[in-house]
């Protein structure tokens, strides 16, 4: 069953590559949450993706967003990565892929690998709910930036 835009958020704990867990449950009352499923560590659409983020991250932190983006690799593989294209915000691995597929952002089969997260992107309000959602069954598009950041300044208008 997916997520939809209206419904409460699945909650999630995962290890991030800052040496703690975080939980959507954490972020409540906080602020926006953008979170955003990447397939796999250094390849090439994820690294341009996660680097768009990287550079307009100061848009999204400056409407009182937290930028989250998680991936099936393992926290060791992602802070090796996140650490070279100095990322600002937190990657979280799902390594045993339970968030997405409670978001159900997780490919059964993509290019010959099993349980592979969807390149997806969610916007969470402060309450929980989600307020924007973008799952790619084609692990090549890019997610639509502009959509999300007026998701975001929806989600922080009161």
């Amino acid at each position: 069953m997916s997520v939809e835009v209206g419904q409460a958020a699945p909650g999630f704990e995962l290890e991030a590559t800052t040496g703690e867990s975080i939980s959507l449950e954490a972020r409540r009352g906080k602020g926006t949450t953008v979170l955003l499923f990447v397939p796999l560590a250094f390849t090439p659409v994820c690294t341009n993706e996660l680097s768009i983020m990287r550079d307009e991250y100061e848009t999204y932190t400056g409407l009182g967003a937290e930028v989250l983006a998680a991936s099936v690799d393992s926290v060791h593989t992602l802070k090796v990565w996140g650490k070279q294209l100095d990322l600002p915000f937190p990657l979280l691995s799902d390594f045993n892929k339970d968030t997405a597929r409670a978001y159900d952002a997780l490919y059964e089969e993509l290019g010959g690998l099993r349980g592979v997260a969807k390149r997806s992107a969610f916007v969470i309000d402060r309450e929980g709910v989600v307020r924007f959602r973008w799952v790619s069954e084609d692990a090549g598009l890019l997610p639509p930036f502009d959509e999300i950041k007026a998701a975001v300044e929806r989600a922080a208008s009161p």
